[in-house]
């Protein structure tokens, strides 16, 4: 299944628009000193406005499926209570249209935007939350599951919670520890729960997550270093798969897990362990690791290598660690069924001055090529890798880079929000309908 990959908050726009009340990235958005350049996604790509043309695009590119996200906030305004009918009237405008493409709808039911409203109460940290994200969770899978199958509850647990309530630079932007860990528990709660509400609204879901991963590789051949490496797969990488296939968490910390910090109650093993249909995997880099005593809990610290070429947000380009996270998920989870839900770069070409049709990106495909070569020997060596989406189909809003980075296969003016496929696109594009890299 050859697709793409969108999120709501970095397209969408439209944030006041049909009863859709305020989420956690609009406040933070709003702050000021939060976001590069002071943006915001108040307008990101209109694509509620936009959604159509979108999807000509899609169906130009020959893609087959559409990853999506619904902004939780447009559902239940305040992240509780009666569904707003605007907001499910155009998540099934959207879906409707998808299916008239022959483009199948991978819905993702969580991509960062929480309400403000349950922020304001405690937020990912504060337990009752995964009961709050159960019922929404429930209701969208009944407003859609007649027509959507695929989905995925959240999107980079690790990522939201560590980011936001970590280190703080994305939002709500708080920095404590013991925040992140209390969240990381809610949110494996809330996976569990949310599995069975939606198996309950529509049976013929097929339910995954979309979890960052990054294989690590120990910084030296010490035991400790290898440790290290070992408690970063089990934390950064499957601390919420792990749990839903053991109903306990992985051996990511030193000494006692900090249990009594993270809130963990009796029984909430069986409630974390939900049989999930499918396994997705968002890869962008690799990571090197040393032990690190003085931090805490884990005690490992990981930095981003730069041997391989350098993006423009930073990353280095290493298309090996696909081949490698992928086929180590596969060993240790019994050959799950695997989908790519994010892969891609940020390059900052854009349309020619002298003939703006044209958007050539030569190291974004060279970057496709590459991934997809490792990804292919995966499936060979094994892996049942049944889809992959490209990050992203636009230049979108990229949380707290603003419109700095540039992902899409789609190049957008943000002053006009034209849009221009790029050459690398219109390569995806041929690779999606030939279901071979040798176009």
């Amino acid at each position: 299944m050859w697709g793409s990959a969108t999120a709501s908050y970095q397209v969408e726009g439209a944030w006041q628009e049909d009863g859709k009340g305020p989420s956690i990235w609009d406040t933070f958005s709003h702050t000021v000193g939060k976001v590069k350049g002071g943006d915001t996604g108040d307008v990101a790509c209109d694509s509620y406005h936009r959604y159509k043309e979108d999807i000509v695009i899609m169906k130009q590119l020959n893609l087959k499926s559409a990853r999506f996200s619904v902004a939780w906030s447009r559902i239940q305004p305040t992240g509780t209570g009666a569904a707003n009918q605007n907001g499910i009237d155009f998540y099934s405008r959207y879906v409707d249209a998808l299916l008239e493409a022959g483009i199948r709808p991978t819905c993702t039911v969580f991509h960062w935007d929480l309400p403000q409203a349950l922020e304001d109460q405690g937020g990912w940290p504060n337990r009752d939350t995964y009961k709050h994200f159960a019922d929404y969770a429930g209701i969208v899978s009944k407003a859609l599951g007649d027509r959507v199958t695929t989905w995925a509850i959240f999107n980079e647990p690790w990522v939201f919670t560590f980011l936001g309530y970590g280190i703080g630079i994305h939002a709500p932007g708080k920095k404590d520890p013991k925040l992140f860990l209390k969240a990381a528990h809610t949110v494996n709660l809330a996976q569990g729960e949310a599995f069975r509400a939606m198996k309950a609204a529509s049976p013929k879901a097929k339910i995954g997550g979309a979890y960052s991963m990054s294989p690590g590789a120990p910084a030296t051949d010490s035991e400790a270093d290898k440790a290290a490496a070992e408690r970063y797969h089990a934390m950064n990488n499957v601390f919420f798969l792990y749990t839903t296939v053991h109903g306990e968490y992985p051996k990511a910390f030193v000494g006692n897990p900090p249990y009594d910090v993270m809130g963990v109650q009796p029984g909430d093993g069986k409630i974390m362990q939900v049989p999930l249909d499918w396994v997705g995997i968002n890869y962008y880099n690799r990571h090197i690791i040393s032990n690190a005593p003085d931090v805490p809990y884990v005690q490992y610290s990981d930095v981003m290598p730069a041997v391989g070429p350098i993006t423009y947000n930073g990353w280095e380009v290493w298309p090996w660690g696909l081949y490698d996270i992928v086929t180590r998920i596969s060993k240790e989870y019994n050959r799950p069924i695997i989908e790519i839900t994010e892969n891609g770069c940020a390059y900052s070409d854009g349309p020619l001055p002298g003939d703006p049709s044209k958007a050539p990106d030569p190291r974004r495909t060279e970057y496709y090529r590459d991934h997809l070569a490792e990804l292919a020997r995966a499936i060979k060596d094994g892996a049942d890798v049944r889809g992959y989406h490209a990050w992203s189909l636009l230049d979108n809003y990229e949380w707290a880079e603003g419109y700095s980075q540039r992902f899409g296969l789609v190049y957008v003016d943000f002053r006009d929000q034209k849009r221009t496929i790029k050459d690398s696109g219109y390569w995806y594009g041929k690779v999606a309908a030939a279901n071979n890299l040798n176009v």
